[in-house]
């Protein structure tokens, strides 16, 4: 004789009744509200308190951009305008300074350059005097020394024509000695020299 297990149930085997008689509560009251019309925004019931909310949210945000975000939306553009507006002064007030030195530098330039062809010009002048002034001095000094040997020069010749003479004298006296064998006297050697002469 065979004795057959019997089946043993979960203590929660209930669990699927139980959900399933809630999922079809859910459905039943869903399906009722879609039954009684549409969204309830739209019933003239829920306007009042729409309305209400409406005019209190309204309220809140008027209330809230005038007071608190507004004021400060005013006070961050005054900044950015004053920031702006001082910037650019300031950006003018460097560029007409830089005007001014650029101006000045200019200025200082021309300054110099007048400055340094003045003292050029004046170098120039100096240098050109004292090349003339030492060019005097040595033209003097050539003179001088020319002056010396000109004078040198006509003692010498002086001298030479005095002893040209007496030397010419003596040449007659012995070229007449020697062709006739007479000498003749000094005065007359003389006397024709200085007749040819």
């Amino acid at each position: 004789m065979t004795v057959q297990a019997q089946p043993v149930m979960p203590e929660d085997a209930t669990t699927p009744v139980a959900v399933a008689d809630t999922h079809a509560t859910t459905e039943a009251a869903h399906g009722g509200e879609h039954e009684s019309g549409g969204l309830p925004q739209f019933e003239f019931q829920h306007w009042f308190g729409q309305i209400v909310y409406l005019i209190f949210l309204f309220a809140v945000l008027y209330f809230l951009i005038s007071k608190v975000f507004a004021p400060r939306m005013r006070r961050v553009f005054d900044e950015r305008a004053s920031t702006i507006s001082t910037a650019v002064n300031t950006a003018r007030q460097v560029q007409a300074e830089a005007a001014d030195q650029a101006a000045a530098a200019k200025r200082e330039v021309e300054e110099a350059r007048a400055a340094s062809r003045a003292t050029a010009a004046a170098a120039k002048a100096r240098v050109t005097e004292e090349a003339n002034a030492r060019a005097a001095a040595e033209e003097a000094t050539v003179s001088a020394r020319i002056a010396e040997a000109e004078a040198a020069i006509a003692k010498t010749r002086d001298a030479a024509m005095t002893n040209v003479s007496s030397i010419a004298s003596d040449t007659a006296a012995a070229i007449v000695e020697r062709l006739t064998g007479k000498a003749p006297s000094a005065a007359e050697a003389t006397a024709a020299v200085k007749g040819a002469a």
